[in-house]
């Protein structure tokens, strides 16, 4: 007998839910709808929209389109992208992520009013990446990005300084960053750290590890694109070696599944819930006495 467990605390996050819960009512409407990006980094899900006539472009494409309805993402736009559609006379639907649009404002806020103009204000993340982007977008392009700790070496640590980081980064990494910087300042600069990380997201890595431990066998499901699913998926194996990342339902090995193992499916905060029981609908059909059981965590 095998033991199929979902793990029900994993799967879209609030903004990635909300983004693709607005796509399917904006399409229900009818007429031609746009969306900027990949709404997820999935592309299965990207697909399934697709085919519900969603289409999707890229910031070039954007620039040439006028008179038409633009969906933004959960990632969120730097303030550009919306006098685009002002000019354009674009319809935005706006599914940028509240915690998002929040962090935005922070910074945005930050950058009219700091002290001089000499301050450095610092995002810590990935980039290019989307969110990163809209970011910078709110320092007029003036923010400085680090990805690691061995970045803040390009920092002047006798200017004041302002932290901040993208949302979906690792919660330990951000705060190692900080006390490395607040080490380092010189004289009478100023160090302020603004914990900007998604406790949605960051609070998933100790149920995950949990998760993992729990279980014999983990199947991660994520998009190849997904950045989140990378961290997550990295903190199953130091958990359980016996961890396997997939892109699709469909690529499960047979091979995996011994007797009498408790298997574990999991995703990212881009894996949508049927997904994961698209995995365990497979993994049934291969090795049919299995019992279906949901997670506790």
């Amino acid at each position: 007998m095998y033991k199929i467990e979902i793990d029900r605390q994993s799967g879209c996050c609030f903004g990635v839910a909300k983004a693709i819960s607005k796509a399917e009512e904006e399409l229900k409407k009818g007429g031609t709808l746009y969306c900027l990006g990949d709404i997820v980094h999935n592309n299965i899900e990207v697909e399934r929209l697709e085919k519900m006539g969603l289409i999707t472009i890229n910031h070039e494409q954007f620039k040439q389109l006028k008179n038409v309805r633009v969906l933004l993402r959960a990632h969120g736009e730097p303030p550009s992208t919306y006098e685009i559609a002002k000019q354009n006379n674009i319809e935005i639907i706006d599914a940028s992520c509240p915690v998002v649009l929040g962090l935005q404002k922070r910074i945005n806020k930050k950058y009219i009013h700091r002290a001089h103009e000499d301050a450095q204000i610092v995002i810590f993340g990935k980039r290019g990446h989307a969110e990163v982007n809209g970011l910078l977008g709110q320092t007029n392009e003036n923010a400085i990005i680090i990805e690691n700790k061995e970045e803040i070496n390009k920092l002047d640590f006798s200017r004041d300084i302002s932290l901040f980081s993208q949302t979906t980064k690792p919660l330990d990494g951000f705060q190692e960053i900080g006390e490395l910087i607040a080490s380092r300042m010189q004289g009478d600069a100023k160090f302020e750290f603004y914990d900007t990380i998604c406790r949605q997201v960051s609070n998933r890595v100790p149920n995950m590890q949990q998760f993992a431990a729990s279980n014999d066998l983990i199947i991660f499901i994520a998009g190849e694109k997904s950045s989140n699913g990378k961290v997550l998926f990295e903190e199953c194996k130091k958990m359980n070696p016996n961890s396997y990342l997939i892109h699709t339902p469909e690529e499960i090995d047979p091979a995996w599944l011994k007797e009498n193992i408790r298997i574990g499916i999991c995703g990212a905060t881009s894996t949508p819930m049927w997904q994961m029981e698209a995995v365990a609908g497979n993994i049934e059909k291969l090795k049919p006495h299995t019992q279906l059981e949901k997670a506790a965590f």
